[in-house]
C-alpha cells in the first residue's frame, strides 16, 4: 500500500488500482494504520468485512467526485450526498496517554468506531473538493495504465506521475528503449 497521494481520501481511492487492496478487514487494518487514521498500537479487533465494504463504498463515491472534478463535470449528486452524510458524523476522539516509558502518545478515546473513521476520510474529501487551492493541484497520473490521482505539490506544479520512482521510472525506461530501438544496432 502506498500513502503518497497527498490526501488520505486520495490514498483511499488508490487502494483499488491495480488490484483490490482492501478486500477484507485484515487489509483494512493495515490501511487504517498506514494512513495514520489510528495511532500506533491501537487494537482493531472489530474491523471486519462490513467495515471493508463501507470503506470500499466511500472509496467509490470519492473517486466519482474526484474524477468529475478532474474532468470539469458536475458531481454525481448521489455520491455527493453519501460523502456529505458520512462527513457530518463525529470524527474519532483523540486522547493523550502515557506509554510504558512515561511519554505522551495518542490514543483513540472510546474505542475505534467504523463511522468515526469513515467520517474522517469523508471530511478530508469534502475539504479537498471545496478548497480551490487544493482542487487546482489535483492531477491524474500520466503513467501508462496508471489511474492514480494525487495532489501536485511540486515546485512549479509540473509533476506528471503519481510516483517518480514507479510510474516515472517506467516511463523513462520505456523512452530509453524507444530511443535505443530507433537508433538501431551499433
Amino acid at each position: 500500500m502506498r500513502f503518497d497521494s497527498g490526501r488520505v481520501c486520495l490514498d483511499l481511492v488508490a487502494t483499488f488500482t491495480p488490484h483490490e487492496a482492501i478486500p477484507d478487514g485484515d487489509e483494512l487494518r493495515l490501511w487504517l494504520a498506514g494512513a495514520g487514521l489510528v495511532p500506533d498500537r491501537t487494537p482493531l479487533a472489530r474491523v471486519g468485512p462490513e467495515w471493508a465494504a463501507a470503506f470500499r463504498a466511500l472509496r467509490a463515491d470519492v473517486e466519482t467526485l474526484v474524477r468529475a472534478e478532474l474532468l470539469g463535470t458536475d458531481p454525481d449528486e448521489h455520491a455527493l450526498a453519501r460523502v456529505n452524510a458520512l462527513a457530518a458524523g463525529p470524527p474519532p476522539g483523540l486522547c493523550a496517554v502515557r506509554d510504558q516509558e512515561g511519554h505522551l502518545v495518542r490514543e483513540l478515546c472510546g474505542g475505534v468506531e467504523c463511522g468515526a473513521l469513515l467520517a474522517a476520510v469523508a471530511r478530508d474529501a469534502v475539504e479537498l473538493l471545496t478548497d480551490p487551492g487544493d482542487r487546482a493541484l489535483l492531477r491524474a497520473c500520466d503513467g501508462d495504465g496508471c489511474t492514480r490521482v494525487y495532489l501536485d505539490t511540486s515546485r512549479g506544479h509540473r509533476r506528471r506521475w503519481c510516483s517518480s520512482e514507479r510510474c516515472g521510472n517506467r516511463e523513462r525506461v520505456a523512452r530509453h528503449r524507444r530511443r535505443a530501438l530507433a537508433a538501431g544496432p551499433r
